[in-house]
């Protein structure tokens, strides 16, 4: 299950604003001399620029340490139109080591005395187990072939996949969702005319990653388990006050998911600014910075972003706990954000961890997930509850709304879904078609995600009469399931999900069509699948299409990715399987050179893009 941070710290505080340091006019550079300060803190840079050379820092606005990302060349002079501005909030230098130990210390007193024993969704000895177990960073890797070839659409794109791997083994309870975001990449470059894949493994640099690698040892709570009682809240506000870290400076771990819009690729995680990184030519990972979009986005985003593939746009949403507790928002196709959406007809604060677009629609799922941190901080219980008495809803708005008088709400009792599948509209726009997967026992969510079953399920909605119907697609427990990515928002043919095995583990990749089921009936709609041999187990699958511009290409025309490992040989590997045979066969694999633990979302960036945003 992927981390359905709860944003009750980050979102909460506004992004602060820069205070302008550099400036430049053409190829000139005007230097103004940054007002003096009080404050212990080294600069922590704010740049923007509208160009697309990287040299030139990309269209949005990011934060960089230049300290600790030696792989970013600020230009000297820089070139034209950069704006480099301070950053009124910057990386703090930690007090003395003293100081450190003696919150470490009672941080360890909590730990051993007030919070045993952990249960073991938040024990460690338990959640980082087996191949959860954090691994080291990789430089550039080249890689063997094992198995057949790597189709051609793959050569000179990468395949990124996003997941948690801890910095530092917890002194305390840890979530599967808390570990610090780590990226592993497989560039297929070219040599001599050959595909050569390249893997990679590194962190995203976020703010919390920097503090505490400064540090030596976790400082920043985690924020599914840091915050399990009044003694340990304490220890947090007292490390603030005392300057160890800045809550408005981020607290996220950007370990969800990997996106791509307006020309750039993102690292997210719902609790935070998206964090930009880039795949070298070389095949490594670089975290540019903290992304605002040039001051306009000020709280957290969605880590599942909506792309459409005809505009460019970019939809997405955040949610809070404070109001408006649920906000809309998009980027045109050159990444300018656009102004925010709040839906205030919420009452509380609910979970919103995915939405679904449609040609002219955005469609929001209000579950029976809330978010609790009373109930977490008095209790020791977690950051989201669980409230039956509610009945889930859909939100339906459309996808250029000014505000929200249009949104409407649909009662669909028992329709819990964390993520969602695609969604369309039918009868001349009259009505919408969702696909998600339904969590069935979804008090158990966070707590023990092996008792979840996941249906797959259509909703449709008649926004004239209000009528909601649902059908279900498969008996299997389904979820982390994917589609031809040019048919988001449009009505499609074919899903390819993953099987739980129970999650988190995955044990092969099946595929749906939807549209042979019946009206009337239930019925398996499984056409094709893959399991994986005993002792091994993948990840959410990713399709990429064979010709992604031929509009005469068929839906299943493409290959599914996905990394498998072996439990049994310690060994993993990348398998790329042909969408459209009965059995998804395996055209290539690839033997990484370092396991890869289980993961969150990943996706599959062509090299044109690649290109653009280098």
């Amino acid at each position: 299950m992927n981390p359905l941070f709860c944003p009750i710290v980050a979102c909460t505080f506004p992004h602060p604003n820069p205070n302008p340091l550099l400036s430049s006019s053409s190829s000139l550079l005007r230097t103004t001399t940054p007002t003096p300060s009080s404050s212990t803190y080294p600069p922590f840079l704010r740049i923007s620029a509208n160009t697309k050379n990287v040299k030139e820092k990309l269209h949005p606005t990011f934060y960089a340490t230049p300290a600790e990302f030696p792989e970013i060349e600020i230009p000297r002079p820089p070139p034209a139109r950069m704006v480099v501005t301070e950053k009124k909030r910057p990386v703090p230098v930690l007090p003395s080591s003293l100081l450190v130990t003696i919150f470490n210390s009672v941080d360890d007193f909590i730990n051993n005395l007030i919070g045993l024993p952990l249960p073991p969704s938040i024990d460690p000895n338990h959640v980082l187990s087996g191949n959860f177990a954090p691994v080291d960073e990789l430089p550039p890797t080249t890689c063997e072939v094992i198995e057949g070839s790597l189709p051609p659409c793959l050569h000179g794109g990468a395949y990124i996949r996003n997941g948690p791997n801890p910095q530092f083994y917890p002194r305390g309870p840890y979530h599967l969702f808390d570990g610090d975001g780590m990226l592993h990449s497989l560039r297929i470059s070219q040599s001599h005319g050959r595909p050569v894949p390249v893997f990679c493994s590194r962190y995203v640099k976020t703010y919390k990653y920097i503090i505490e690698k400064r540090a030596g040892c976790p400082v920043i709570p985690n924020l599914f388990s840091g915050f399990r009682c009044l003694a340990g809240c304490a220890v947090a506000i007292a490390r603030v006050l005392t300057g160890q870290f800045d809550p408005l400076n981020g607290i996220s771990v950007a370990n969800t998911s990997v996106a791509f819009f307006s020309g750039h690729l993102y690292a997210l995680a719902e609790s935070d600014l998206p964090y930009s990184v880039r795949v070298t030519a070389d095949g490594d990972i670089q975290t540019l910075g903290r992304c605002d979009f040039d001051g306009n986005l000020s709280a957290s985003m969605t880590a599942h972003p909506k792309i459409d593939p005809n505009t460019g746009e970019a939809f997405a949403f955040r949610y809070s706990p404070v109001r408006p507790f649920l906000t809309y928002f998009r980027f045109d196709a050159q990444g300018k954000k656009q102004p925010d959406v709040p839906i205030s007809s919420l009452s509380r604060p609910s979970l919103f961890h995915d939405f679904a677009i449609s040609e002219r629609y955005a469609i929001f799922p209000d579950i029976q997930l809330w978010m609790n941190p009373v109930e977490m901080v008095m209790r020791g219980g977690s950051p989201v509850g669980t409230d039956p008495t509610k009945v889930p809803r859909v939100g339906i708005i459309p996808r250029y709304a000014k505000d929200e008088s249009e949104m409407r709400w649909f009662q669909v009792p028992g329709f819990n879904i964390l993520h969602t599948i695609n969604a369309w509209e039918e009868d001349d726009g009259d009505a919408i078609v969702m696909v998600a997967p339904n969590m069935l026992s979804i008090e158990h969510a966070f707590e023990r995600m092996d008792l979840i079953h996941n249906s797959l399920e259509t909703v449709r909605i008649d926004l004239k009469t209000g009528t909601v119907t649902r059908q279900r697609l498969s008996q299997w427990n389904l979820e982390f399931a994917v589609i031809n990515p040019g048919y988001l928002g449009k009505k499609n043919r074919y899903v390819y999900s993953a099987v739980g095995a129970p999650f988190p583990k995955i044990s092969g990749i099946v595929k749906l069509d939807i549209l042979s089921a019946s009206s009337s009936t239930d019925q398996e709609c499984i056409v094709a699948k893959r399991m994986y041999e005993p002792g091994c187990y993948g990840g959410e699958p990713f399709f990429v299409a064979t010709e992604p511009e031929n509009p005469e290409a068929e839906e299943d025309d493409g290959y599914v990715l996905s990394y498998v490992h072996d439990e049994q040989s310690g060994e993993s590997r990348f398998l790329v399987m042909d969408a459209h045979s009965p059995d998804l066969h395996i055209v290539a694999a690839v033997k990484l050179p370092a396991r890869v633990p289980y993961g969150f979302h990943g996706l599959f960036v062509r090299q044109c893009d690649l290109k653009m945003d280098s």
